[in-house]
């Protein structure tokens, strides 16, 4: 049985729920960015794809639930790192009106459980996010799910490194990607990249608006060289947890 609401049938499409179990639509997000010089730019979509990966994993054959994972949207808000190549920004508005319109297609239908899985923490593309969550519960009247990994009772039960602010490609990003597509990484180079300290959340609040900026010269902050497979799996074991509950939330 397929985890993928692309790889159903129409017919299959329109059974789901006749079995009991609630259908929950995961739709991962992030963004295509500069990861330092040792990531891959899909970083953040590739931790929110593995994210629900596992969960539909984990719940499959789960009585209550029924958990799809929606073609993800890989493109996010991202102004910050537009000083490096490889870049691919969408503004507030495109990214807003996708979401919505894709939320609304598929209430359209009945399928009304949907959660945002997001990787991607630039302040104005988690607005965004927030404000679909928003919108879409004012035009429907359905509270769809967003997984806010940076609300503080999430990130608490996060790594050291991400609670500190440095969570862009180094030790805790840089382990999840170790942990889902290791051959993504350029771990001789990673090896020998300092730690950057960079408190983003702060940094962001007072203002600076560019890596270069914010003291992230090479497109990181944090230490990747001390990313592992080992602690990617027990990070992706936490958002796992977080996700599921989350699932059962909008499943309720």
């Amino acid at each position: 049985m397929s985890h993928y609401f692309a790889e159903l049938t129409s017919p299959a499409v329109a059974a789901l729920g006749a079995d009991g179990r609630t259908p929950v639509l995961l739709l991962p997000v992030g963004a295509v960015e500069p990861h330092g010089p040792h990531a891959p730019l899909g970083t953040d979509p590739l931790i929110s794809a593995g994210m629900c990966r596992r969960a539909a994993e984990a719940l499959e054959g789960d009585p209550a639930v029924r958990v799809l994972i929606l073609p993800p949207v890989p493109y996010g808000v991202t102004r910050y790192a537009a000083a490096f190549p490889g870049g691919v920004h969408i503004g507030e508005e495109t990214l807003h009106a996708l979401l919505t319109e894709l939320c609304a297609a598929l209430l359209g239908q009945g399928l009304d459980r949907i959660v945002l899985v997001n990787n991607h923490f630039e302040p104005e593309h988690l607005a965004t996010l927030r404000r679909v969550v928003r919108t879409v519960a004012d035009s429907h009247g359905v509270r769809i799910g967003h997984l806010d990994l940076v609300r503080r009772r999430h990130a608490e039960r996060l790594t050291e490194e991400f609670r500190r602010g440095e969570c862009h490609a180094g030790r805790y990003e840089t382990s999840l990607v170790l942990a889902d597509a290791p051959e993504q990484v350029d771990t001789e180079l990673m090896a020998e990249l300092p730690r950057v300290p960079v408190d983003l959340p702060a940094a962001m609040a007072a203002g600076k608006t560019d890596f270069a900026a914010l003291g992230m010269t090479r497109a990181y902050c944090g230490d990747p060289a001390e990313a592992t497979v080992e602690e990617g799996e027990a990070s992706f074991e936490k958002l796992t947890e977080m996700l599921i509950e989350t699932i059962r939330d909008v499943a309720s």
